[in-house]
């Protein structure tokens, strides 16, 4: 694959993440041959945290590649908030701006594509696309998200992200006093169900199934008017990814204009675990305070290794990984 201009990548494209398949790492012992392009990091996934990254590591004067399979988690949502600056614009209009500004930095290379394989060698690492292109680096970050695994409940997935919500502190305010939901049961449901409180009195928490909620926990719900319905869950009625109603196997239904869950993931990329990449007891990728993963040379930032899943979070520990990965460089040089 050759390189795009850097401009011409960037307006045409205006999402973000790499989409990273599962492959098995090769027999260490062959001798391999070592790529033309080199690169003191190599980062897997151009969006938030993946740019913030990069853009640290451009202003080190570090020869930097962006790989980047352009579909970020946050392509669902219309509007991004809680990030200032940027409050209430949409998440690709934000994405095409830090693109723009890490594209100044002429150390710092954009390329769409998908990494299929890395390989760990003697001084670093070669990472190869689906078009078989290879490219060495000494060290990597992997900013490749997670992809949420939504529940079999038809109307789910087409409101996730505009009605169906992850996070108050995302969404929250903009349904503020609306008959809300939350699809969950069991100590989530309570602790959601005192976070939700903050912004709505009317709110009913839908564990699809008899309840698991401790007798505690159902009685301090119930003394704050929150009330707890078991009814299986049959589909949510929507226009256009608004939810209209919440609607059950009993054929009974409930008017709703907001639902907060919490679905399964998954990591987007498999690649750092097959490196050898410890993940924790929830599937997040193991870093330390300087985004150091478990394998030595392997940073990772973003929404792979927290359940923090916002912006600002994530430009944070873009940044941090980008000048931990530069240290860590110099003190080797030095």
């Amino acid at each position: 694959m050759s390189f795009l201009s850097r401009r011409k990548f960037l307006l045409q494209s205006s999402s973000l993440a790499a989409l990273i398949l599962p492959v098995d790492i090769m027999n260490l012992n062959i001798i391999v041959e070592m790529p033309k392009e080199k690169f003191d990091v190599i980062v897997i996934g151009g969006s938030y945290s993946g740019l913030s990254a990069a853009m640290a590591l451009g202003r080190a004067l570090r020869k930097v590649l962006i790989i980047d399979a352009g579909k970020p988690a946050n392509r669902f949502t219309p509007q991004s908030h809680n990030f200032i600056t940027h409050d209430g614009r949409p998440p690709g209009e934000i994405a095409l701006l830090a693109k723009l500004q890490v594209g100044d930095y002429n150390s710092v290379q954009q390329m769409d594509g998908t990494v299929d394989h890395v390989e760990k060698v003697n001084d670093g690492f070669i990472v190869r696309l689906a078009s078989k292109a290879k490219y060495f680096s000494r060290k990597l970050i992997f900013s490749t998200g997670i992809v949420d695994i939504m529940p079999d409940i038809p109307g789910f997935s087409d409101c996730w992200g505009k009605s169906v919500l992850h996070c108050p502190y995302c969404h929250g305010y903009e349904v503020r006093k609306e008959t809300t939901g939350i699809i969950g049961n069991g100590d989530y449901a309570f602790e959601f169900g005192s976070i939700i409180s903050n912004w709505t009195n009317d709110l009913t928490i839908y564990a699809n199934g008899p309840s698991t909620l401790t007798s505690e926990q159902t009685s301090k719900l119930q003394s704050h008017n929150i009330e707890i319905v078991e009814d299986k869950i049959k589909a949510i009625e929507h226009e256009r990814g608004h939810v209209k109603r919440i609607i059950f196997e009993n054929e009974r239904s409930r008017y709703l204009k907001a639902i907060y869950a919490r679905p399964g993931f998954k990591q987007h990329s498999d690649i750092p675990k097959i490196l050898g990449c410890e993940l924790t007891n929830e599937g997040y990728i193991k870093i330390d305070l300087s985004q150091k993963t478990t394998v030595p040379g392997v940073f990772a930032c973003g929404d792979n290794v927290t359940r923090i899943r916002t912006v600002s979070n994530a430009v944070s520990m873009g940044t941090t990984a980008g000048m931990m990965v530069n240290k860590e460089v110099i003190l080797e040089d030095f």
